[in-house]
Formats: C-alpha cells, structure tokens, sequence
C-alpha cells in the first residue's frame, strides 16, 4: 500500500492514486520494461506449468491459486516500486511486496489463459492492473490505497468486490496517509505529485468502502473463493489496508493466505481468521474476485 514505512505496508499504500494529467504530465522514461534474463527464466517456467497442469482450462481463481503456490520461497523486499525517482513499470518476478506479489499472480493466471502466452502480455497485464485507467502516467496515477485499486479495477471489469455481499460493514474514515506523512514518500516532495495525491484523497472521502470484521471472517470462509485477492483492512488513521494476499481453498478444508509476507518471503498463513487477528491494528478483511473479461 502506501509506503509509510509501517511494515506490513510494504507496497500497498505505494500503489498510486488518481490521475490528474493537467497537473502530471507522463514523464519520457515511462516505458514497459522488458523481462530481465532471470524473470525470462520463471516466466517461462511458470508458462510449462501451467500447460503441464492444463491451467488455462481451469476457472481463474484456480490459476492463480495454482501459480501463487509456484512462488512460495520467493525473498520478499519492501519498497520495489519507489526505488526510481521517476516513475516507470517495476516488473519482479524474482522478488515481491505483497502488492507486487498479488499484481504479478493475476497477471501470470490472465497470460496464461490467452491464446498466445507471451512476456509483453504479463507485463500489459501488470500495467494494467497498477494504474489508474490502466495507463501509465505518472506516480500519482499508481493506485496507491488498495481500496482505490480494487476500485478502479472492478470498474475495468478485473475484479469483482464482494466485501459488502459477504456481509460486509461500512469502514468510514478519510484516506489520507500519504499527505499526512508526506515525508515518508521522497517522490511527495514536489508541490505537483502533492497536489495530485492530494485530490485523490479528497475524491476518495466521498467513496463508500466496506470490511468483515476479524471475529466474523471463518463465517464467510464457504463464500470465498481460491484466487480471491484478500486485503487486511487497518485501525491506522488515515488508511484503509496494511497487507494483501490471495485466498488459498485447500483440498482439507482449509481457507489460508497466500501472500509475500514482510518476515521474508513469499508464505501460507494456514487459517486466514487466526492470520488476520495477529496483524497488528488490523479490523478485518476487503476481499475482491478477480474476473475474466
């Protein structure tokens, strides 16, 4: 999310906020980046699983349940996408924030279910999920608070938010971490990037967002759906998510997390209610289905 250097943040509050182009203008180095050698190798490998498993005739949620799994014992690292001072496409298949992890799996399960599987289509897919409108303009049109990427992306038709038919109850509190720390966010320091966040939060303010409350997750646990992108909804003032995963249904009956954890690599958390009642301030869980369109 955000990156506020409060750990479990790691990439979420990072994602990027509302575009305004008269005030960001795309800078030139924004280009989608090529897969390195050692990226080429697990793409590549991913791809051979999938077909080995016959995953493109599988429902989404299992793909990318399936493919999550091929990650687990990846490094996690924090703060892969705020290493440049201008923004451009990070692409990391080799190591993860639990954002980039949840974006590079839902990729990889969309590429591989098209007819020609190819590098330049995970990375379009990337893209299209990081930013706002699917277009990259400039930091602040990352999607930075993850309520505002499973936003933009259900409007996209990417995902489905199924907190609030889960039961969900209203999570009413303004957005607007990245301004009130604007220290913690080197690339805040410029008085258009500030602006820009800026509206973002206050378009956000007027934007209902839902949660299940911890104590009533495993309730829900026969509603969710291997693949659904979970995201654990935070007491912090002034933010909405701390963390992200992927719902895992296992064949015992277990509903865990796949998720790049900030202990160090990509893991499973067994019981996703016992998970979620551990992470500090956490309320509960957002939970959104990814689509296929």
């Amino acid at each position: 999310m955000a990156s506020l250097k409060i750990p479990l943040l790691s990439g979420l509050l990072g994602l990027g906020l509302t575009v305004l182009p008269a005030l960001i203008q795309p800078p030139s180095t924004a280009t989608a980046p090529l897969l390195s050698p050692a990226d080429q190798v697990r793409f590549r490998q991913t791809l051979n699983m999938a077909q080995q498993q016959n995953l493109a005739a599988q429902p989404l949620g299992q793909t990318v349940q399936a493919i999550a799994r091929q990650y687990l014992g990846a490094p996690y690292r924090a703060g892969l996408l705020d290493q440049s001072p201008t923004e451009r496409l990070v692409i990391s298949l080799q190591q993860f924030d639990c954002v980039l992890f949840v974006e590079s799996v839902l990729a990889l399960a969309r590429t591989v279910m098209t007819q020609r599987p190819s590098p330049a289509t995970f990375v379009n897919q990337v893209k299209a999920q990081r930013y706002r409108d699917g277009t990259l303009l400039s930091y602040c049109g990352r999607l930075h608070y993850f309520s505002d990427w499973i936003a933009d992306n259900e409007r996209r038709g990417l995902v489905q938010n199924v907190t609030q038919p889960l039961g969900g109850i209203p999570l009413k509190k303004p957005l607007n971490f990245m301004t009130q720390h604007r220290s913690s966010y080197p690339q805040l320091k410029g008085r258009a990037e500030f602006t820009c966040i800026a509206a973002v939060e206050s378009r956000l303010a007027s934007e209902p967002r839902y949660y299940i409350p911890t104590a009533n997750i495993r309730a829900v646990y026969p509603k969710l759906q291997a693949g659904d992108v979970v995201a654990i909804a935070t007491k912090v003032p002034g933010l909405d998510v701390t963390h992200t995963g992927l719902l895992e249904r296992r064949t015992d009956g277990g509903v865990g997390l796949l998720h790049a954890s900030p202990a160090g690599a990509v893991t499973r958390a067994q019981d996703l209610q016992t998970y979620v009642s551990q992470v500090p301030e956490a309320i509960g869980i957002i939970v959104a289905r990814p689509l296929t369109r």
